[in-house]
């Protein structure tokens, strides 16, 4: 039997606006990592619920006692950026009850286009937006959008319904990126998870 891993496990943040796609890209996620062997945990923060938690406690996709909720009492940002510590020990939590886990996904409440993740809590965040939130977003220049390790388009079938310029808002958004990754997905179909993916192995994992 192989020893299971002292090391701590690599945290993951998962931000953006409300309805763009955060927990239904981590029950994206979490079959996609877990077929590649990855040891998994998920954290979510709402404000003043469990529901995202208990979302993807009942889908089945994962052992439920590996999910945990944080409820943040306050604007969402608190928990993930100014004082993130009710994550942290969250996360520690998780980790004394599974040793082995190699890779807890943080997933923020849904928030605007100010929300970041403070370093002391995740060693990688994403920042998801929709287009059918608008294609202005990248030109607004919120900090998740400029800041993230990797910004995900999400939603990317209703562009031709909600009148947006795909291509156009990409080249937007990798422009105001400053060369940061840029990746689209379906999240409904599941179009785009393997290359999220794939950047989680390479850039946390470290897995080549």
């Amino acid at each position: 039997m192989s020893a299971v891993s002292t090391r701590p496990a690599a945290r993951v943040g998962i931000g953006g606006p409300v309805g763009s796609g955060k927990t239904a890209l981590v029950e994206r996620l979490i079959p996609a990592l877990m077929r590649r062997g990855v040891d998994l945990a998920v954290i979510t923060n709402d404000l003043v619920t469990a529901e995202d938690a208990e979302r993807v406690r009942r889908s089945g996709l994962i052992d439920p006692a590996r999910v945990a909720a944080v409820e943040a009492g306050a604007c969402p940002h608190t928990v993930i950026r100014e004082d993130p510590t009710l994550n942290i020990e969250a996360a520690a939590a998780l980790e004394r009850q599974f040793p082995g886990v190699e890779l807890i996904l943080l997933e923020s409440g849904g928030d605007n286009l100010a929300s970041t993740f403070s370093r002391d809590l995740t060693d990688f965040w994403m920042f998801v937006i929709d287009v059918a939130g608008g294609d202005d977003i990248p030109r607004k220049r919120g900090p998740g959008v400029i800041r993230s390790d990797l910004l995900v388009v999400n939603k990317v079938d209703l562009a031709p319904y909600v009148g947006v310029d795909l291509p156009r808002m990409l080249a937007e958004a990798r422009a105001v990126r400053g060369g940061r990754p840029v990746l689209t997905t379906n999240c409904r179909t599941g179009e785009g998870v393997d290359a999220i993916v794939q950047q989680l192995e390479r850039e946390v994992l470290f897995r080549q």
